[in-house]
This record gives C-alpha cells, structure tokens and sequence, in this order.
C-alpha cells in the first residue's frame, strides 16, 4: 500500500527488515501496481481488495501478502525501540491474551517469549515462506501448491498479532508521531482484504475488540472491526 502520507510520517531507516519486492515485467509486479493505483485514487478500501476481474486468485492474494508483510514491518519498526525485553517480556494482545510461538524447527511446542524476540522470530518465519518458490511460486506458468490458502492464513493470523501487540501496547507513540490515522488506514486495508477471503478467524479479532473499553479510539475505527457476517 503506497501512500505519501506514511512516507512523510514514518522513516524508512525505522524499517524493521529489507522491504520485498516484485520483478519488474512479472504478474505479480502488475497487480501489485494495480492494487496501488485502485489505492492512490482513494478508491473505498472494501472496493480495492476484490479480487479484479480476470485475475488468479492466488496471484492476487500472494502480492497482497507481501504488500502487507511490507507494511507491518514498517509500522513494527517506528515503535520497536519502545518494544524491548523489559517493557514487553511477554508477547501479548493486553491483559487476557498471550501469544506463544511455535514452529518446525526450535520452538516445537508453544513457548513463552518476549514481544521483540517474538516478532523477530516470526519476521524470520515470514521471510522464509513467502521466499519459497514451492508456495509462493514467481515462474509464470508454475501452479501454487494446493495448501497455498492454507499457509496463507496462518501468516496473516500471525500478521494481525502484530497489529493488536502494537495498538494495544505502543499506540501511545503511534499517537505521538500524529500517525493514528495512517496507521488505521493499513489496519483497515489488512482488515478488509483478509474478511474479503476469509483469511482469519473471527476468534483472532477478539482482542481488539475487547479492548474497546480500554481504548475508546477503538470505537472511532467503525463497525469493521467485526464485520456484518461475524454477528
């Protein structure tokens, strides 16, 4: 998502990790450079994630899971100096919910940790599956593997942690930097996209949305949040 009002606010050395990109002259770079277009023109954000017409589903959800890897790791980076081993020991959505990582290789079972270990650990993670070319295949012509799908939204479940640890715990210096709306408008573009297809459990909204009480800029963000068809 490119907008000229997060290059202002926030400084790309803060950049949590090397931004992703798309081969110029590949499929994946001309949707990417559609959905930007639909996204520049203001278009509504419920409108710009539909899948174009034409269009590969799996290409179009690929590029936005990069795009969105992109992003978070942006945010994430303007507030990690803020998220260290004393302020955030554990990884947590506020009071009632704890993240715990796991994975195939060192963390087999679900371990305990501090957010900054945390999301360094899953920034890892992420880069390592959207590098595989056996699931996010760039040769035009090579299928995506049946499971695609799948392990997609076990990256976005993890993605949209890192929304609810940052604004839960560090909107406080979002605010300070006058960057709320912009970083809204991300969560909201992540938000539509992943109801769009059916790419979250409505279980991993829960913490945002009982955090309403706490944070009354919740309510500001709009009926989203849940969505119609989550009841």
């Amino acid at each position: 998502m490119s907008n000229p009002f997060l290059k202002q606010v926030f400084n790309k050395d803060k950049t949590f990790r090397p931004k992703r990109k798309f081969e110029p002259g590949t499929q994946r770079f001309e949707l990417h450079k559609k959905a930007q277009a639909s996204l520049n023109a203001g278009l509504d954000l419920r409108l710009a994630v539909q899948l174009p017409p034409g269009e590969d589903l799996n290409d179009w959800v690929a590029v936005h899971v990069v795009d969105f890897f992109n992003r978070v790791n942006l945010i994430y980076g303007t507030i990690s100096d803020g998220c260290t081993e004393e302020s955030c020991p554990v990884m947590s959505g506020g009071p009632k919910y704890e993240y715990r990582w796991q994975d195939e290789h060192r963390f087999r079972k679900p371990t305990a940790l501090s957010a900054p270990r945390y999301m360094d650990l899953l920034m890892d993670w992420i880069e390592v599956q959207i590098n595989n070319e056996d699931l996010f295949p760039t040769n035009v012509g090579t299928p995506f593997p049946k499971n695609f799908l799948q392990a997609v939204r076990k990256i976005l479940s993890r993605l949209f942690r890192v929304f609810v640890h940052v604004y839960i715990h560090h909107f406080d210096r979002i605010a300070q930097m006058g960057s709320e709306a912009h970083v809204n408008t991300c969560y909201k573009h992540f938000y539509y996209f992943v109801r769009e297809f059916g790419l979250i459990d409505t279980k991993e909204l829960e913490p945002l949305v009982s955090s309403r009480p706490l944070l009354p800029w919740v309510a500001a963000l709009g009926t989203f949040l849940l969505g119609p068809e989550a009841g």
